[in-house]
């Protein structure tokens, strides 16, 4: 049994030295592959350098915003941190430019223009980018008529997807009455866009703020 502990050792301290002498040759390695990686894309690197620091900024609730999320989740009952989740997602945190899509969805939440004001609007249709007059798309009288989800949050009489607090209110607006407010969030998440990933996404940064931001 001895001479058996003494191999055993011997083995461990073998396999140790072999790890030591491997792990500075492993680093010169990765050193040399990124320098030549570097001398044939050298704005590649750059980028992806410069642009570190902004992803993990990006993921970070600004706590600026925190007080606004809250506010207005209390008044539609549902949880502050899947705003800030969707604000998120849709224009990270407001620092998309500029705060319009391709396929027209406007301001800090990202709405289509015939969700904002009501699908009900006679130019509606397709896709939801509409024909609708600028005076038309901001009115919160012509927004109730036509049904639409668009929401006055800071109470000046207009109703602006292009106003963080109107666009705020006017998402929780729309989840809360898609089942966010009755606990179905992924329903509520799916409802506000058709595709199962951006539910991922968005429960992704949901989850993580809820562990942030214990209540």
């Amino acid at each position: 049994m001895k001479k058996k502990k003494r191999k055993l050792k011997k083995g461990g301290i073998l396999r140790l030295l072999f790890l030591i002498t491997l792990l500075p040759a492993l680093l010169v390695s990765i050193t040399l592959f990124v320098i030549v990686y570097y001398f044939f894309n050298p704005d590649t690197v750059m980028t992806a350098l410069k642009e570190t620091p902004n992803l993990f900024r990006e993921m970070e609730v600004p706590e600026e915003y925190i007080p606004l999320y809250k506010e207005t989740a209390e008044v539609y009952g549902v949880p502050w941190t899947l705003l800030a989740a969707h604000h998120r997602v849709e224009t990270r945190f407001s620092t998309m430019d500029p705060l319009l899509s391709p396929v027209g969805a406007e301001g800090h939440m990202q709405f289509m223009p015939c969700t904002f004001v009501g699908w009900t609007h006679p130019t509606c249709s397709g896709l939801g980018e509409g024909e609708i007059p600028e005076s038309e798309k901001t009115d919160p009288e012509v927004i109730q008529a036509y049904g639409g989800y668009g929401t006055d949050g800071n109470g000046d009489g207009v109703a602006d997807p292009y106003n963080l607090t109107d666009a705020l209110y006017s998402a929780a607006n729309y989840l809360a009455k898609n089942g966010a407010a009755d606990g179905e969030l992924e329903k509520a998440i799916f409802q506000y866009n058709h595709s199962d990933e951006y539910v991922e996404d968005v429960m992704h940064f949901y989850g993580l703020y809820n562990e942030q931001f214990p209540e």
